[in-house]
């Protein structure tokens, strides 16, 4: 699909025949219901005074990153999902771009929110260091993301740029997807240990990426056999 730009600048991109199935963003929302209740229930805790414990002294002591990290990451997480509503990036990319403008600076904030945590709060004690090393991997590569999709669009490379921001997104949603291999590891290993919740963690994150990784080529394919007729 070849995005039109126009005199003024403005970016057009041609309608599809196909329009996107209501159940992506649905889906997409209720994979971010359970990791951002937690997070609400955190907020509670800290705004409350909650009884502090080894698990979440490290939160109390220094709250700012952690409500930091939820706030921006439901915005993102919510409004996120209907960037892929076709209908409503498809006449003339008005609710894309303004929504759009906020979803970068608050994705930014999500990645280096995550990221200071992992660097700066206290480690908790008999957590795998293979846990550390993937959130900095997947941290860095949602930041990175973001920044290339941001950039590309700044070049008019709208295809890039689509698919830049779908491993953002797709890195966002971990949290989400790691509830789902967390019960399937439970199910099927029992308890994990903290080295196997690590790898249940990781493979939410390669889930995620695979499936952004599949749309990308989907839309590509799509684009080239129009680009054809």
């Amino acid at each position: 699909m070849k995005a039109i730009t126009h005199d003024n600048g403005q970016i057009k991109v041609p309608a599809r025949k196909t329009r996107t199935p209501w159940w992506v963003p649905a889906g997409l929302i209720l994979l971010s219901v359970i990791p951002l209740t937690f997070g609400v229930i955190r907020l509670v805790q800290l705004m409350s005074g909650a009884e502090i414990t080894p698990a979440n002294a490290r939160f109390f002591a220094s709250p700012s990153p952690v409500v930091i990290h939820i706030i921006t990451a439901a915005v993102y997480a919510l409004l996120g999902a209907f960037q892929f509503v076709s209908r409503l990036w498809q006449r003339g990319l008005k609710w894309h771009r303004r929504v759009g403008r906020l979803l970068v600076p608050f994705g930014l904030l999500v990645g280096f929110s995550g990221l200071w945590m992992t660097l700066f709060y206290p480690y908790p004690e008999g957590a795998s260091d293979l846990l550390y090393v993937l959130r900095l991997f997947f941290g860095s590569g949602m930041v990175l993301s973001i920044i290339l999709g941001f950039i590309s669009i700044r070049r008019r490379d709208v295809a890039q740029h689509q698919a830049w921001m779908k491993r953002a997104y797709a890195i966002g949603m971990g949290a989400g997807t790691q509830v789902l291999t967390g019960m399937a590891g439970a199910l099927l290993l029992g308890k994990p240990n903290e080295f196997e919740n690590a790898l249940l963690m990781g493979a939410a994150w390669v889930i995620n990426l695979a499936v952004a990784e599949w749309s990308i080529r989907k839309s590509s394919i799509k684009s080239a056999r129009k680009a054809s007729i």
